[in-house]
């Protein structure tokens, strides 16, 4: 083969525009023991590429077998259907007691107090945990300097 030529075609590959019989004449030019020595670099990459191309895939690949959910699935409805016959129940019986309503205002205002009251304790108790964490995280970054 003419040496232009196969300059020619190295171009054409190395931009991505040869045919498949261009990179088959490239192939069998680099295979070939009298390569130009200027040239000599490609003929490991396109060895390499003749040697890839003969290898085959013989490892047996797993085969994952469908599981089977409808077991789970019941049982999930079935809790679901437990929860909704539960809820709809109390839900009549609390209905019935009127709790919650108030004729006198002051009544219902110490009560409504009390609710709130209870609900900042928890509330408080929640801000102290997350200050215990802040104290943790700059701990953590005095010992473990981020770089």
């Amino acid at each position: 083969m003419e040496l232009r030529t196969i300059e020619i075609l190295l171009e054409k590959y190395f931009d991505a525009e040869t045919s498949i019989a261009e990179e088959k004449q490239l192939q069998m030019y680099f295979s070939s023991p009298d390569v130009a020595p200027h040239l000599e670099q490609y003929r490991s990459m396109f060895g390499y590429f003749a040697q890839a191309g003969t290898q085959q895939f013989d490892k047996p690949l797993p085969l994952k077998t469908k599981r089977n959910y409808t077991r789970w699935i019941s049982v999930a409805a079935s809790v679901v259907v437990m929860t909704g016959m539960f809820t709809y129940l109390n839900r009549e019986q609390d209905a019935g007691t009127g709790l919650g309503t108030y004729e006198d205002p002051e009544v219902a205002f110490r009560e409504t107090q009390k609710a709130l009251n209870m609900l900042s304790k928890n509330v408080n108790v929640g801000v102290q945990s997350v200050n215990y964490l802040e104290e943790y995280e700059k701990s953590k970054k005095t010992i473990f300097k981020d770089e």
